[in-house]
């Protein structure tokens, strides 16, 4: 059996994980702590860069404490880390590493002035020539909030937030293509930077590191203040989290959606080559993403919902904050009827779309308990979803399969009704689904030795 280790880390929207497997995936541990968000007025959220890199580290400490105990090797040693993550949010980074603003949360609301700001030829062609919706979410916006808001921009540049942690790890710096696809400054066709929006940001194209493919061997994990169980590990970006969690199970057919259920629930279908401009503006009046994949040469379309905000904000109504409360409510959910034991129209829920994510609950009756108003936001996000399917429907062949993921995916109630919505659905056995495809590509970089070795 192989005994070299590996690390996956994921850099969550709720947590931030890391998974250590052995190179030939099997799975050692996985450790995880909340990512350190800091909330302000109005559903404003950020993160420090100090409060990030002291959790990652905090992460690293405890891992190799329990490599220590579970391995029985008093000097464990990791030969890879690979990282993965969110989308949007990033930092403004000076030449000596530090960075300039905090980073704004890809669900932060700031940024509608600036939208509507936007030159008519910018945002007229915004969708066909980076394949997104022009919103608050992408990262442009937040960078021009920035700009308002006093930060210069001169000397700096951008880092979505794996390629920062590998950068702070001791990697070299890059923009990897599937998240350098959330920012609204990458042309889908080029794979380089869009020049109009650079010079209406006021940057040059080198604002952004050299764009590379997820699983680039960036160089050794060299950081002081890193555990002396991962000194020396080779360091790659995994990429954008859900597009990593998609490859975790190995390559995925045509005809199969990926559903990752954590804050953010998306579907995913691969493509092997990307849609027209056309096609991607079509796509994006209906809030549909036409981006890199993590796999080079592969393209995605990323359909998402806000539900996993809207279920968690449900439970807490309710009161509920620990597993044993949301298993009981699960119980009770699926002890009422798929549709609820209520009059139709009695509850009414908004605020599932991925331009949205505020829970906006009317209820117009009694007997709304807890069990029918959760039950009503899993409807609720069933209905956006139909919609997002009907869009994807008119450009590519429909889907005949499904596998689900995510950490909402373990309530039964979720499973039961998604699988109204979505073919053929399975569920991943996986707890971790997208720490664990990063350790994959970590175990990749591995791969040359062990062909050199073979060879010898």
């Amino acid at each position: 059996m192989s005994r070299r280790l590996v690390a996956g880390i994921d850099l969550g929207s709720t947590g931030i994980k890391i998974l250590i497997a052995r190179e030939d995936g099997t799975e050692v541990l996985i450790e995880q702590r909340p990512t350190p968000w800091r909330s302000g007025a109005a559903g404003t959220t950020e993160l420090t860069a100090d409060d990030l890199l002291e959790t990652v580290r905090e992460l690293l400490v405890a891992t190799a404490e329990r490599l220590r105990t579970l391995t029985d090797d008093l000097n464990p040693s990791v030969a890879a880390i690979a990282i993965s993550g969110m989308g949007e949010s990033g930092l403004l980074v000076d030449p000596a590493g530090k960075a300039a603003a905090p980073a704004i949360a890809w669900f932060d609301p700031r940024g509608r002035d600036q939208v509507e700001a936007l030159p008519s030829h910018l945002a007229a062609e915004f969708a066909g020539r980076t394949g997104l919706p022009v919103g608050v979410q992408v990262s442009v916006v937040k960078l021009l909030n920035l700009r308002e808001n006093g930060i210069g921009f001169g000397g700096l540049r951008w880092f979505n937030l794996p390629e920062f942690v590998a950068a702070a790890l001791g990697a070299r710096a890059v923009s990897e293509y599937s998240v350098a696809s959330r920012t609204g400054l990458l042309d889908q066709d080029s794979g380089k930077p869009w020049p109009e929006m650079m010079d209406y940001l006021g940057v040059t194209p080198d604002f952004l590191p050299p764009l590379t493919d997820a699983g680039t061997d960036l160089g050794t994990a060299d950081a002081e203040w890193l555990p002396a169980a991962f000194g020396g590990a080779r360091v790659t970006v995994a990429g954008h989290d859900h597009l990593v969690s998609a490859v975790s199970g190995g390559a995925i057919p045509d005809d199969r959606y990926h559903a990752s259920m954590g804050t953010a629930e998306v579907l995913l279908r691969v493509l092997d080559a990307p849609p027209s401009l056309e096609a991607r503006s079509r796509l994006a009046s209906r809030l549909i993403n036409s981006v890199r994949h993590v796999v080079p040469g592969q393209h995605v379309l990323v359909a998402g919902v806000k539900s996993g905000i809207l279920m968690r904000r449900a439970l807490q109504l309710a009161g509920i904050v620990d597993s044993i409360g949301r298993d009981q409510l699960d119980a009770r959910v699926l002890a009422l009827p798929f549709e609820g034991s209520l009059a139709d129209g009695a509850i009414e829920v908004r605020g599932a779309r991925n331009d949205d994510g505020v829970l906006r609950l009317t209820v117009r009756g009694d007997g709304a308990s807890p069990a029918e108003i959760f039950g009503a936001v899993l409807r609720h996000g069933n209905d956006e979803i139909r919609l997002l399917i009907d869009a994807m429907d008119q450009e590519v062949p429909p889907a005949r399969a499904t596998v689900l993921t995510g950490g909402w995916a373990a309530m039964a109630s979720v499973r039961r009704a998604r699988s109204a919505v979505l073919p053929g659905l399975v569920v991943s056995q996986r707890s971790q689904d997208t720490a664990y495809g990063a350790a994959l590509f970590a175990s990749r970089l591995l791969e040359p030795v062990a062909k050199t070795n073979a060879q010898r």
